[in-house]
């Protein structure tokens, strides 16, 4: 998906580092003040509004900010910081002349809608703004498509569907012609809701929106439901797809212990990630088996998949196995031309690991001749990445709307806003953008679950090794406060 605007790619700000006393480091976000001079600033117009009168402190000191690492020794420095999130007691904005737009980007997941309400509702009626555009359709929106008018009548009730009112797609970016679009329309304010990908293009709009002095503020919520981002404690919609994942689960619990012999498999979410099989199971307690991108397994030999299900059906006479759309993937020789594949967002197009695996039990067994089976395979995918956010995390979705609009009507841009040890932050794109969020198999959550399933781990002593080798490196990364600033992928745009 390059375009002509990624070969030139505008050039990448450096981090904002603040140092304090005793190892403090706060990873600070772009102010549009860094590069747009005499900036006038307004009065918060929230200390006028009557539901903020209860609030013992109206708004956020200007050094209140929230640790990344909150387990330490007596010895450890205080490590990274990141600002937090709330209401400043200066804006930068003006509500007559704020024109914001939102757009939506890569696949669905539950809670879009109530971000989007969250956003208009929080604009019009904590800082009194009125002209807010939805984009149609992700990124190429911007200069293919029509745009949506929005303010609160319209998006009332959109929280109670899933999916996004303002469509949404893969691919399309193209820098220049959305940066010109934004500065065509007189828009200052872009939200932009979306996955690793989605921001790595949000940093890159950001980027050319700064080189061209722009008075506009770009902020990014974080949505993927893998929960596969790192620095946030989760993303939004991660809860109501691990409470949705509930359901294909006891159907196959049911289906399973209904016929001899009887294995329900289900196939969940998680290219490379393995959060929501690994909350679902340990959610659930009926499944034997989860199997996930992270922990490696085979299938035959000593200690392999075939010994395991069998010694289980033997044991129980059902058994079931959860299993990550991602995991795997090494085994499927046949299918390795796919690997090199992507789709438009520049993910790795997979094979469907879930059909692949129950034709290979069901040949194993058809072989073996020792115990006929039965086989009941589940997959959800589509079904749980439809429904309407749960009342956990519609909570989490409103918290992290106001949180972005109180950060943009600071000022602030080049962010995304997040939960971080249980407090709303800003986070600066390089941050979000640098890795991805992955299950430790040498942590005890892994641990948790392997005690739940009673499963083998399928690691050698070498694996687990090599793990907790990368484990340490991850953390020593933490506890220097500094990370590497990997260069942005500019071709390969949402998720």
């Amino acid at each position: 998906m390059a375009s002509s605007a990624s070969a030139a790619s505008p050039e990448i700000s450096k981090p904002k580092i603040v140092n304090g006393p005793g190892g403090y480091v706060l990873e600070d976000v772009p102010h549009l003040a860094d590069y747009v001079a005499d900036l006038p600033t307004y009065p918060n117009p929230l200390q006028d509004n009557p539901a903020y009168s209860v609030v013992k402190q109206y708004f956020v000191h200007v050094d209140d900010s929230v640790p990344q690492k909150i387990v330490v020794h007596k010895d450890s420095s205080r490590g990274t910081h990141f600002r937090r999130a709330g209401p400043r007691q200066k804006v930068y904005f003006d509500a007559d002349e704020v024109h914001a737009c939102i757009v939506t980007c890569g696949g669905l997941c539950p809670g879009l809608n109530t971000v989007i309400r969250e956003i208009v509702c929080g604009l019009y009626h904590m800082y009194g703004v009125k002209k807010v555009l939805g984009i149609d359709g992700g990124y190429r929106g911007f200069y293919a498509k029509n745009t949506v008018q929005l303010d609160p009548k319209v998006v009332n009730d959109i929280h109670k569907r899933g999916g996004t009112i303002l469509g949404t797609s893969r691919g399309g970016h193209d820098t220049s012609k959305i940066v010109d679009s934004i500065q065509d329309r007189g828009i200052n304010q872009v939200y932009i809701i979306g996955g690793d990908g989605t921001l790595r293009g949000a940093a890159v709009i950001f980027e050319e929106i700064r080189r061209r002095g722009l008075k506009v503020s770009v902020a990014g919520i974080p949505k993927t439901i893998d929960n596969d981002i790192p620095v946030i404690d989760k993303s939004f919609g991660f809860d109501t797809a691990v409470e949705e994942a509930q359901r294909a689960i006891n159907a196959a619990h049911v289906e399973s212990e209904s016929f001899e012999n009887c294995i329900g498999l289900v196939k969940l979410m998680g290219r490379y990630s393995g959060f929501i099989a690994m909350h679902a199971t340990l959610a659930s307690r009926d499944v034997d088996c989860c199997l996930i991108p992270e922990s490696p397994f085979y299938l035959e030999g000593p200690g392999g998949l075939f010994e395991y299900i069998e010694r289980r059906l033997k044991e129980n006479g059902h058994m079931v196995i959860v299993i990550a759309e991602g995991a795997g993937q090494e085994l499927l020789a046949e299918s390795m031309q796919s690997m090199t594949q992507k789709d438009a967002s520049g993910n790795k197009l997979l094979q469907d690991i879930g059909l692949w695996i129950s034709q290979r039990i069901k040949d194993h067994f058809s072989k073996q001749r020792k115990m006929p089976i039965n086989l009941k395979y589940i997959d959800p995918t589509y079904m749980i990445r439809a429904v309407p956010s749960n009342a956990s995390d519609n909570v989490y979705c409103t918290l992290l709307a106001q949180s972005v609009v109180h950060g943009v009507m600071a000022g602030y841009t080049g962010f995304t806003s997040g939960l971080v040890n249980g407090r709303q932050t800003y986070i600066p794109f390089n941050r979000i953008n640098e890795k991805q969020n992955k299950v430790v198999i040498t942590d005890r959550m892994w641990a948790r679950l392997l005690s739940s399933t009673n499963q083998p781990s399928f690691l050698s002593a070498k694996d687990v090794t090599e793990e907790k080798g990368n484990e340490e490196s991850s953390n020593q990364l933490l506890d220097n406060g500094n990370c590497s600033k990997e260069s942005l992928v500019f071709n390969e745009i949402t998720k």
